[in-house]
């Protein structure tokens, strides 16, 4: 150990990272592309009120915003949104069509000039919203996935594919937009158009389903005049979840589907590369893309099992050839250009960047949204990805951020505080990549551990499915054995166990302090409290159904739903807890939260409820961000005895 290391308690190192440059680098790049030679993306923009910037890179390399605040390009379909953007060159500069999140429309736009909008304002429910543009220059329009609200309650909707002038006359007449589908379907993907432009191909599913239980790919036929002919299904099924597709070079149809336990690339039906791994994941975004084909015929992809790998893969040999780089984690977000390939990449010591493959060289490079070290990195986390032992034997992954500082060391006998991370979904997971929010606690003294509980995505579908009609108990259990064998072997101090979570993270922790021992407080964000109420009335249409796979027919196990919610076992909360939420959110609404409150009202349980206006689910401006990750902080000192210096203290209330 170093003479300049200092002997401090956990929970008291000094750390520059502040909860301010946590902030500063939230979010990450999506919906990269190609127009022309230059590369775009979306990118985030925490100070300037969440909004979510277009951005191109020239080909000399200047990275430049196209269009001032406070235009947000970002769609509201299915409500977490999908690919809002589209473009192409021109000899007078790019056109582009964009959709803008305050009104949902979508815009037509030459840099130079003012957006003009492309579709019209409904005043029914939700309105009008678009996702997944695609332009059709030759025709004269733009093809991309309406949503379309009928009335006033949340599932009064309908979505097709629909066809929309460039003209801009369909700004004040919905009759002027063109429907491409008949509606048959509750929900569908954006349309892929062959290379001879005459066949059509995407994705479509039906409540109770969500797209990663059974999806269905379907073909139809583009006639001379624009309109699609008769659909067919030509894979996917109730059990089989097809997350993309797309045509190679040569006609022919490109898909990945879960049909073997794991999604797997398909061309025409037939394998290219059998393997126990993930070559696709959750479609929570509309246009997410974790294959794209090249013009020689290659196929770029993102996969793996846990972590994932940006490959290129030859579907006459099934051969595939990884890309070298320090990055652990490829979003789903891909394009090709000839033999470039762009994705977005993180890893353990770097922040997502903009990336770019050169399939001739194997040379890749960052180029764009490029990670800037804003601290030394000696204070990032040196993070350990373990496997754990549960109920039953059954196995959980996790990633493991130990308490670390360069300067400071804890005294001899010292056990850490840990807080337990339980990501959002629950169909999803945690990646292994550099987090500025775990970084603000592992370089104060404080642990976490990200737990992959089973329901999680990246190990196949026999582990995803291990939540069906389980949530709230596969879940807790999980995460409890993390924290239960920290204690055990020593790494973690039992009795500073904390949990925190976000959307069905913040279920999760709920459900877990409301029916465990382990922890002795709680963090929990935007979270879901009661499903007797969420799935039927207090959510969106997409997730509406969601608790049929996770809990339960609701029909056939109405008790389950009452017995399984926190806001059910208020009276068994006893450890501290701090609620955030953001008022606009409507996939978790903020009446949860006060009911939950109302029934937890003189107990004597100190919490705290901070609300934040302008926030929806998941929180995107600076000030929300420093304030809820200061707010959490002041919990853990207060409840551990941490004497965490620079954070307002946080106002418990019995």
């Amino acid at each position: 150990m170093g003479e300049n290391v200092q002997t401090l308690p956990y929970g008291a190192w000094p750390s520059p990272v502040d909860a301010a440059l946590a902030a500063e680098h939230d979010g990450r790049p999506e919906y990269v592309g190609f127009v022309g030679d230059e590369v775009w993306w979306t990118a985030p923009r925490p100070a300037e009120g969440g909004r979510r910037a277009l951005v191109r890179r020239t080909a000399d390399g200047t990275e430049e915003s196209l269009l001032p605040a406070p235009w947000n390009v970002r769609s509201r379909v299915i409500e977490y949104g999908g690919h809002p953007w589209a473009a192409r060159p021109g000899a007078d500069g790019p056109l582009v069509v964009f959709v803008n999140f305050a009104d949902q429309r979508l815009y037509r736009y030459e840099p130079g000039g003012e957006p003009r909008p492309l579709t019209p304002v409904s005043a029914v429910g939700g309105g009008l919203r678009w996702a997944e543009p695609l332009i059709r220059p030759e025709r004269g329009e733009v093809w991309c996935v309406l949503e379309e609200f009928t009335g006033e309650a949340p599932t009064d909707v309908r979505r097709v594919l629909a066809a929309v002038p460039l003209d801009g006359s369909a700004a004040g007449d919905r009759e002027a937009v063109r429907e491409l589908t008949d509606g048959a379907h509750r929900f569908v993907s954006g349309p892929r158009i062959s290379p001879d432009g005459r066949r059509a191909a995407w994705l479509a599913w039906d409540h109770p389903r969500m797209p990663w239980d059974g999806t269905e790919l379907l073909v139809a036929d583009v006639r001379p005049d624009g309109a699609f002919g008769p659909a067919s299904t030509v894979a996917g099924g109730p059990e089989e979840s097809i997350a993309q597709a797309d045509w190679g070079a040569d006609g022919s149809l490109l898909y990945a589907s879960d049909r073997t336990g794991w999604w797997n690339l398909y061309r025409d039906g037939t394998p290219l590369c059998p393997r126990e791994e993930e070559f696709g994941g959750p479609l929570w975004k509309l246009g997410l893309r974790w294959f794209a084909p090249l013009e020689g015929g290659l196929i770029a992809v993102v996969h793996g099992r846990g972590t994932t790998a940006l490959g290129v893969l030859d579907p006459e040999t099934g051969a595939l050839c990884d890309a070298a780089g320090p990055w652990t984690e490829f979003a789903p977000t891909l394009a090709a250009d000839a033999e470039r390939v762009v994705t977005v990449a993180a890893g353990p010591r770097t922040g997502y960047e903009v990336v770019e493959l050169d399939t001739r060289t194997g040379r890749t490079r960052v180029i764009g949204a490029e990670h800037h070290d804003p601290v030394d990195p000696a204070y990032y986390p040196e993070p350990r990805t373990r496997t754990f032992t549960g109920p039953g034997g059954r196995e959980i992954h996790a990633h493991l951020y130990p308490p670390h500082h360069p300067g400071c060391a804890a005294p001899e006998g010292e056990r850490p505080p840990y807080v337990v991370w339980a990501h959002g979904g629950p169909t999803s997971r945690s990646p292994l990549v550099l987090d500025l929010e775990i970084a603000y606690f592992t370089s104060r003294g404080i642990g976490v551990a990200e737990v992959n509980y089973g329901g999680s995505t990246g190990h196949g579908r026999e582990y995803r499915n291990r939540l069906r009609e389980q949530w709230g108990v596969v879940d807790v259990e999980d995460c409890a054995a993390v924290a239960r064998a920290l204690a055990d072997e020593g790494t973690a101090d039992r009795a500073r166990l904390a949990i925190r979570g976000g959307s069905a993270g913040g279920w999760t922790t709920a459900a877990s302090l409301a029916t465990t021992d382990v922890y002795a407080c709680g963090t929990i964000l935007y979270p879901v409290l009661d499903l007797t109420c969420w799935g039927t009335e207090e959510t969106h249409d997409f997730e509406s159904r969601y608790l049929e796979t996770l809990v339960g027919p609701c029909a056939e196990v109405p008790e389950r739903y009452a017995q399984r919610s926190p806001a059910t076992h208020a009276d068994r909360v006893t450890a501290p807890f701090l609620l955030l939420q953001g008022l606009d959110d409507v996939i978790c609404p903020p009446v949860q939260c006060e009911r939950f409150l109302a029934r937890m009202r003189g107990r004597g349980v100190p919490h705290a409820y901070l609300t934040f206006e302008g926030e929806g689910h998941g929180f995107r401006r600076a000030d929300t961000l420093v304030r809820a990750l200061e707010a959490e902080l002041s919990l853990y000192a207060q409840v551990f005895g941490l004497k965490a210096s620079g954070v307002p203290t946080l106002e418990l209330t019995p």
